[in-house]
């Protein structure tokens, strides 16, 4: 049984991997169908690190998993982004667990306001959707945090350079081979598109037009 799951994420060996927010807790789903509690303990939250059951997550909502088989965890009402290992270990990598903000920074230095999406490149940076800060942010495998796009507390729907380009509750995160970032940008009704160059666009759907 799962409780509310939130997004999905698959390893190399077909291994699909489970945000369970209202269960506090990440799954694995074999290709044979076998599924095992991979991190937390379902239905207690908290934010301890530590390995599978021993460790807590609260809410966690979004899963990406890198070409090694570490999960990465867009814990949203921790404000943190955690590392499960293949082993089930998690540490937090980014974030200062419980600790809503803004700030760009190393480890703890950095702070989150309800990360809800993340995505992992072949180099192993972590992209996160930010979305009470209505930014894009980026994570390097050092756990040095970064903002790529918005302006942190100000919503909106700006096409343009990254740092005058407007979000409106971002909820989710992909990245292509090329590095080009994809958004899901909730509020707004669209998808949008970050380059490396830091140029986003408006890919997809008419801003504050909703509609199927």
């Amino acid at each position: 049984r799962f409780l509310g799951p939130s997004d999905v994420g698959v390893d190399a060996s077909g291994n699909a991997y489970v945000a369970e927010p209202e269960g506090h807790s990440i799954r694995k789903v074999t290709p044979a169908g076998e599924v095992s509690t991979l991190a937390g303990l379902g239905g207690t939250w908290g934010g301890v690190d530590g390995t599978g059951s021993d460790s807590r997550f609260h809410t966690p909502s979004g899963v990406a998993v890198d070409g090694t088989g570490n999960v990465f965890v867009a814990d949203k009402d921790n404000h943190a982004i955690r590392r499960v290992t293949p082993a089930g270990e998690v540490t937090t990598l980014a974030g200062r667990v419980g600790v809503r903000g803004y700030s760009d920074g190393t480890g703890r230095a950095a702070t989150f306001n309800g990360p809800t999406g993340v995505a992992v490149d072949g180099e192993g940076n972590v992209y996160v959707a930010d979305r009470s800060n209505h930014v894009i942010r980026k994570v390097t495998p050092g756990g040095f945090v970064s903002t790529l796009a918005g302006v942190p507390f100000v919503s909106g729907a700006t096409d343009g350079p990254a740092r005058t380009a407007r979000f409106s509750s971002p909820r989710d995160v992909a990245v292509d081979g090329r590095g080009n970032v994809y958004v899901a940008d909730t509020a707004n009704s669209t998808i949008r598109k970050l380059t490396p160059e830091g140029e986003v666009t408006t890919l997809a759907g008419v801003a504050l037009v909703p509609g199927t």
